[in-house]
């Protein structure tokens, strides 16, 4: 991807959320940032990025929309639209000006798509579209549904904003408990698709990762006395900090244990840590802050012999009575068997075997799978690794587990 696709990628999101604003409606601010997008591709070639590309956008959308307007014989009918478009008290002058209240405009976005009056799935699909920017195709294999189905949902969301006059806004303090969780969830599953990306050639869309993170900073600057978002901002800087040791030059996984931990960013584990003692100090705790505790325990040791794996299992255990899931149990799985032995781990893990999540889970066969290595049974690991093999799609993790078969033979 080149420097100019890069900056327009990243762009994007940011200037549909104030063109929303502006317009009042998805459809109409696709419409110009499309427009925007296409005559972005042609003068940024001939005279390179702008300093602030998402303001470009913003300014040559607003500017198609009045003239695409001006020229329908029934201007009068839009005198208002284009004076609000052409205002000068609401429209900065200056693109840094402008560059800066595009925050607080994807902020509004993202609270938008996160009303409570949507199902957690439109909420959840709609701000991956407008505000991650993904293709309705990728949201739909998230979802395990076709385009055409994705497509309809996302109409549907845009609808019911539009009918029921849905505010563009960040909602009063007293609404805020009932969508705060909502854009969290949301930001952190924009984090996780970048991490460990379900489908494709790559284990990591590192720029997912980044927009995530970029968004959570919004979000920790916008409300600095919520404790969850300060923890949920740790979490992702605190597992990002490892995305460069994650993979091996030919782009093959590495797991943790075999990390090359001085390849880990510094800064971003400093920064983490910091977010996590400030956050814990208010003793208030959630599940974000909890699992950025986890993920501090790591980052705290050089090598993974020093890892504190009895505290690691313990702050497991604090995460499931907050957020009870056989996922967070298979993680307790890993730490106890770390902390007490191999067939510690497997008794914790065959509490969870029977549930169906698990059984179509290829982590957990992993998990299982690597266990049974240790505890020195390695027909039954191979069996196990087999079936994690016949459930990852992911081409890198597929990668990895073939591997694994390969020196059990």
């Amino acid at each position: 991807m080149s420097n100019l696709e890069l900056a327009l990628k990243t762009a994007y999101p940011r200037a549909r959320a104030t063109l929303v604003r502006l317009l009042g409606n998805f459809d109409k601010a696709e419409d110009a940032l499309q427009e925007a997008a296409a005559r972005a591709m042609v003068h940024w070639s001939k005279h390179g990025v702008p300093d602030y590309p998402a303001a470009w956008l913003v300014r040559t959308g607003r500017n198609y929309m009045i003239d695409a307007i001006r020229r329908v014989n029934v201007e009068a009918r839009h005198a208002e639209t284009i004076a609000i478009l052409s205002g000068h008290d609401n429209f900065p002058s200056d693109d840094s000006l402008l560059s800066a209240a595009i925050d607080d405009d994807l902020l509004r976005l993202i609270f938008t798509c996160c009303h409570p009056i949507l199902p957690q799935e439109g909420q959840v699909a709609l701000t991956l579209k407008t505000v991650a920017g993904l293709t309705v195709e990728e949201i739909g294999r998230a979802f395990l549904v076709s385009a055409g189905a994705m497509e309809k949902r996302l109409t549907r969301a845009k609808t019911k904003i539009r009918d029921r006059h849905i505010p563009y806004e960040v909602p009063a303090q007293k609404q805020l408990p009932a969508r705060l969780d909502a854009v969290l969830a949301v930001i952190y599953l924009i984090f996780n698709e970048g991490y460990k990306a379900l489908h494709g050639p790559d284990l990591m869309r590192l720029g997912l990762c980044r927009e995530a993170i970029r968004l959570g900073r919004i979000l920790a600057r916008a409300f600095r006395r919520e404790p969850e978002v300060s923890g949920l901002l740790a979490l992702m800087l605190l597992q990002h900090s490892r995305a460069t040791a994650r993979t091996n030059d030919a782009g093959d996984v590495v797991p943790l244990d075999e990390q090359d931990r001085s390849l880990w960013n510094p800064t971003l584990i400093a920064e983490g840590r910091s977010l996590v003692e400030k956050t814990l100090r208010r003793k208030q705790p959630g599940p974000y802050q909890i699992q950025a505790a986890i993920a501090a325990v790591h980052g705290e040791t050089t090598s993974p012999a020093k890892t504190d794996w009895a505290q690691i299992a313990v702050l497991y255990r604090q995460l499931e009575h907050h957020q009870a899931s056989p996922v967070i149990t298979l993680n307790r799985a890993v730490a106890v068997a770390r902390s007490e032995g191999p067939a510690a781990g497997i008794v914790v893990l065959r509490t969870i075997e029977a549930q169906p999540e698990m059984q179509g889970y290829h982590h957990f066969h992993a998990a299982y799978a690597a266990l049974l290595l240790e505890d020195r049974r390695p027909e039954e690991a191979k069996s196990a690794f087999g079936k994690a093999l016949s459930l990852a799609e992911n081409s890198r993790e597929r990668a990895y587990l073939e591997r694994k078969i390969e020196t059990l033979k």
